[in-house]
């Protein structure tokens, strides 16, 4: 397994595993069919890699990619200092150290980067994430109630964030 920075290159296949992901997970924005826009897709990427944002992704030794990490980076001035963190891992590969790799690197990124705070939003029934994002330092700040309905039923999310420098619990 190989975890890197995603390239412009790499831009059909994430589109083709974000696809892939949405049909296996129920924790992730989009419904299975509804991401339906590539170039649109594209575009965002491409102005993510020339703005200052971070993209990581998990290669398979076959060359699949299996996961990402993606840190947007605050576009205004008072929030140019945070960062907003999205993570998918195909489900075939999680549980096999992708998302301590990615976090160890994000940490790297964000103190290089001047970054003070991450921050993410995980839907309150997924344990096995938000048991991940705790592990990396992250810290429940609040619940968003009702914030996504999945399958007609409306979940709450737990807002994390964390300060970079400051030790885990």
């Amino acid at each position: 397994m190989t975890i890197r920075e995603l390239t412009e290159k790499d831009i059909p296949a994430f589109y083709h595993m974000m696809c892939l992901l949405d049909e296996e997970t129920e924790y992730m924005m989009y419904e299975p069919g509804e991401r339906r826009d590539p170039e649109g897709f594209r575009t965002r990427v491409l102005e993510a890699l020339s703005g200052g944002d971070f993209l990581l992704a998990a290669e398979s030794k076959n060359g699949e990619l299996v996961g990402f990490l993606w840190a947007e980076r605050g576009k205004m001035n008072r929030i140019r200092h945070t960062a907003y963190i999205v993570v998918g891992i195909r489900e075939s590969y999680r549980h096999r150290g992708i998302g301590t790799a990615f976090f160890r690197q994000l940490d790297e990124w964000a103190a290089a980067s001047g970054i003070v705070r991450l921050e993410l939003t995980v839907e309150c029934p997924n344990g096995s994430a938000k048991a991940l994002y705790e592990k990396n330092g992250f810290r429940v700040e609040g619940i968003r109630p009702k914030a996504m309905k999945v399958n007609g039923s409306l979940i709450d999310e737990y807002y994390m964030g964390k300060i970079i420098g400051e030790p885990a619990e």
